[in-house]
Parts: C-alpha cells; structure tokens; sequence
C-alpha cells in the first residue's frame, strides 16, 4: 500500500483531532517525530520529541477543554502550500469551535514534514494570547 501523501496526512490529523481521537492522531508520528510550540505560552511545552511523548502530552491536553465544555467543530482552511520540497507542506487555518455558547476561532499555520506518509516534524504557531485566554 501507498504511503499517505503530505495533504491526506493532514487531513487524517485534522480528522482525528476533532473526533478527539489524540491516540490515533499520535499515531501518524514518526516514532521519532518532533512536534514544536515556538510561541507556547507559559506551562507548554515548546517541544515534544518521539511519538510517545506526543500521545502522551496530546492526551492530557484534550482533557482540561472537554471538562470546560469547549468543542471544536470544523478547520477553516485558507490555504495549503505545497513547497519545493515534496515532504513539506504549509498550512494556514482557523481552528473553529465553542466554548460555552460563545463562538471560538484560533488562527494557526502549520508547517508539516512527512516522510513515508508519517510525520516527523510539526511545528505549529498560534497566538499564545488566544490559547491562554481559553485556558481561563
């Protein structure tokens, strides 16, 4: 079987993430993939290494919004670039959800390597600001 392409790797990431499925989203790591927050606000991380380190973070962390009853319901993808390189994509998108009635939307960019249909490095900015506040 073909390997996942970048865009399919991206998208079966995004799936897993709104069904909460943080397990099945670590399993498109690379066992040793890397996952950076260069503008993680203060208790996060600014980088998980290896795929475990990732489950294990990505599962803690869903918990605390769905206790809130914060839930995400969509990506708004405005753009996805391909690169030059053919295991490098960018992806621009609001992360779209609610928290208590009140309607959420986090810009992000992501910048994604694949490598045989499997990440191995992910580094995602967001607003440290926005993510902080819905911790609140």
């Amino acid at each position: 079987m073909a390997a996942l392409t970048p865009r399919e790797v991206f998208d079966q990431q995004h799936r897993r993430v709104l069904a909460r499925d943080m397990n099945g989203q670590a399993d498109l790591f690379a066992a040793d993939g890397v996952w950076e927050f260069p503008f993680a606000p203060a208790g996060m991380p600014k980088r998980l290494e290896g795929r475990d380190a990732i489950r294990a973070w990505s599962v803690a962390a869903v918990e605390a919004p769905v206790r809130a009853g914060r839930v995400l319901t969509s990506y708004d993808v405005r753009a996805l670039h391909e690169t030059g390189d053919p295991e490098v994509i960018v992806v621009e998108f609001d992360l779209c959800g609610e928290a208590a009635g009140t309607p959420l939307r986090l810009p992000y960019i992501q910048v994604f390597r694949i490598r045989d249909g499997e990440i191995v490095s992910l580094r995602d900015y967001f607003s440290a600001e926005t993510v902080a506040a819905l911790s609140e």
